[in-house]
């Protein structure tokens, strides 16, 4: 895609249409615990972390990406364009406007929590345990909520959230949807 080529963008109700009738294959590049919690019936999960242009095979047909977004999916888009991979398009809003126009969605209950909810619950946690022992233990214990502070930082600055990447690790975050 050019700089100044604009990705192709359809509405929810066209995809539904398109679902509808069998013509468009379906991607949702979100993470797996997030595909795991509430997805679009039909798609098939190909998260942008590891997206490989060859694994996305179309018979012809239209290939519509999506997430929570947007964001992720002008990513993967960009990247099976550059692929040579023709007909991509992208959701407009992500899977958001797909549930404003009233439309269904697979939700898992007994799905484990999103990563980020997860890393601000354990954030949190630290922050609020150094803060409460350094101010009744030892003022040295403050350090902790300091460097959890400095770590929320460089993930909002870098985009990389190494407590994220830790969290995915564990064994209910792995498990395939």
């Amino acid at each position: 895609m050019t700089q100044t080529q604009k990705l192709a963008e359809i509405d929810a109700v066209t995809l539904k249409q398109w679902l509808d009738y069998n013509n468009v294959l379906l991607i949702d590049v979100r993470e797996p615990s997030e595909y795991a919690e509430e997805h679009i019936s039909g798609a098939k999960l190909l998260p942008l972390s590891n997206l490989q242009p060859n694994q996305v095979t179309s018979q012809g047909e239209a290939i519509v990406l999506y997430c929570r977004s947007g964001n992720r999916s002008a990513q993967a888009a960009k990247k099976l364009i550059a692929a040579d991979i023709h007909n991509v398009y992208q959701l407009r809003g992500g899977l958001p406007t797909w549930k404003a126009a009233g439309l269904p969605t697979e939700i898992n209950l007994h799905a484990p929590i999103s990563t980020m909810r997860q890393v601000q619950i354990v954030a949190g946690s630290l922050v609020v345990i150094g803060t409460v022992l350094g101010a009744f233990v030892s003022p040295w214990c403050l350090i902790l909520s300091g460097f959890v502070g400095s770590g929320l930082v460089f993930a909002g600055v870098t985009n990389t959230c190494a407590m994220g990447m830790l969290l995915e690790k564990l064994p209910y975050n792995r498990q395939k949807p």
